[in-house]
Parts: C-alpha cells; sequence; structure tokens
C-alpha cells in the first residue's frame, strides 16, 4: 500500500511511496499503460523483443518475484529515519547511462536506501559516492557525486546494468530470483552487443551472471570458466567476431571501501581497463 505524498528531494513535487509510473518521477521510464510482467515467463516473453525504452520501462514496474516486491514497498514505506520526509521510489530500477555506450559496468542489485529510494542505479548511498567519483575522473560521467534522479547526472559511454533489478533483503537475491531477472539482463547485453567492447564486473555474482547471459546469447566464452578476482580479465567474443575485455573488480560496497579491501586506485585502475 502507497504512503501519503511526500516532496522530491529536488523537483518539489509530491509522491506516494512507492511511486506510480508515469506520475512524473524524473527518468521514470514507464507510464501507466507499460505491460507489468507478474511471472518468470512474462518476464521473458517481455525482455525478448523488447527496445531500450520498452525494456526499461517493463524493468520498473515488474513484479514477478514476490519476496523482492513486498520488500521494496515495505521499505518504501517504512523508510530509514533520516530520509523519513522523502518519497522512496520502491520499484525494480533500470539500467542508466549512455545506450550507445562502449564501456558496461555490471552491479548486483538496487540497495533498499539508496537506488531503491532514488530511482536510479548505485544513487543515494555510498557504494555511488565511491563509483560515480571514480566515473567523472575517468571521464564517463559529467559530475562526481550522485544524490538523487533529477540532479543533472548523465553518462558518456558507459551504461551501468544489474542481474536483478529490485532490492533484495540483506542484498541477498535468490537463485531463483536471480534466475527470473536474467531475462532483462540478456536483452540490456543484447541490445549493446553491436558497440560493447569492455564490461566491469562489480562482484562476483556480477561476474558470473555476466559470463551466463553472454552464453545465452551465443557469444564464445573461455573454458573453464575464468575465476572472478580483482583485476581478473576474460576476453569474450561477440557472434560478429569482436572481442570483449571483461574486467572484475571488487564491489564498490562499504564491506569493501571500509575496510581497504577496495581502494581508490583499485578502483580507477579496473575502471582504466574499460578504455585500454
Amino acid at each position: 500500500m502507497a504512503s501519503d505524498p511526500l516532496p522530491h528531494p529536488i523537483t518539489g513535487q509530491p509522491f506516494a511511496s512507492p511511486v506510480p509510473p508515469g506520475t512524473g518521477w524524473p527518468g521514470d521510464p514507464a507510464t501507466a499503460s507499460t505491460p507489468v510482467a507478474t511471472t518468470p515467463d512474462a518476464v521473458a516473453r517481455l525482455a525478448a523483443t523488447a527496445s531500450r525504452a520498452e525494456l526499461d520501462a517493463a524493468v520498473t514496474v515488474c513484479r514477478a518475484c514476490p519476496r523482492l516486491v513486498a520488500w521494496r514497498e515495505d521499505v518504501a514505506a517504512t523508510k530509514r529515519s533520516s530520509f523519513a520526509g522523502e518519497p522512496y521510489w520502491g520499484r525494480p530500477v533500470a539500467s542508466f547511462g549512455d545506450p550507445d555506450a562502449a564501456a558496461l559496468v555490471v552491479g548486483l542489485a538496487p540497495a533498499a536506501h539508496g537506488a531503491n529510494r532514488t530511482g536510479r542505479m548505485f544513487t543515494g548511498d555510498r557504494s555511488g559516492d565511491w563509483l560515480y567519483a571514480a566515473l567523472f575522473r575517468a571521464g564517463f560521467a559529467n559530475q562526481p557525486r550522485a544524490t538523487h534522479a533529477g540532479d543533472g547526472l548523465e553518462l558518456t559511454g558507459l551504461r551501468i546494468v544489474a542481474p536483478v533489478h529490485c532490492a533484495p533483503p540483506a542484498n541477498k537475491p535468490t537463485t531463483e530470483e536471480k534466475a527470473t531477472c536474467a531475462p532483462w539482463l540478456d536483452r540490456d547485453l543484447g541490445l549493446a552487443e553491436p558497440h560493447v567492447t569492455a564490461i566491469m564486473a562489480l562482484g562476483s555474482i556480477a561476474w558470473d551472471s555476466t559470463l551466463a547471459a553472454a552464453r545465452r546469447l551465443g557469444w564464445a566464452v573461455p573454458r573453464p570458466k575464468p575465476r572472478f578476482g580483482h583485476g581478473a580479465e576474460a576476453t569474450l567474443t561477440r557472434p560478429d567476431g569482436a572481442p570483449v575485455r571483461l574486467v572484475g573488480c571488487y564491489h564498490v560496497s562499504q564491506q569493501n571501501t571500509f575496510t581497504g579491501r577496495l581502494t581508490e586506485p583499485m578502483l580507477d585502475a579496473a575502471i582504466g581497463r574499460l578504455k585500454a
């Protein structure tokens, strides 16, 4: 059940939490008539032939995983106390960035009080602070901070995608949930196929999900399966014969950045491989 409307932090427009599609949230790709997937079969059917605009819209209204729907909407209604005065997106989060990008960054899933609140990948939390600052240093982003949808952030030459589009409890989607969401990732990668030359996977789930999606799309993937590690690299081959560099990077989660397992120079070096 949606909560009482609260003002958007940037536009001031009031929104309920979760945000109904097509009501004016900055960057909302969906409308009230966007088809809603309620089963894994429906996800596969809608994703199979979707255009970029259709894909992004359909992702943001998906209701195929009951546990994730309940969790994301409960978080949106109850809110963290520090964000009690603002609306929560509370829906699946679409991919973000340049639709013609040569470089992709593959994450994991929206954070409960980050992208699930703001409606944009890696926006409104410490992970995003790290990632977008690094993308700015590398020339992929036009500003170093990402606070909320509508803040003017743009990416050039790079797109951020994810194997799971809903915030999961404890940041851990189930195997079934990842499988249900996989057709969205397949279509994202398929639409990027003509121009993608490099992919950075943030963590082992992103790495494994990228390899699996590439195989399903008919890309040549090395065997045995390349193992994830920070700085690991593998060469995938698109059906047209063009190589795609896959780069491993520790996830920009606080578990890694606060402990020093991932440092700014390490992240910068991994992102630099997207341009090599």
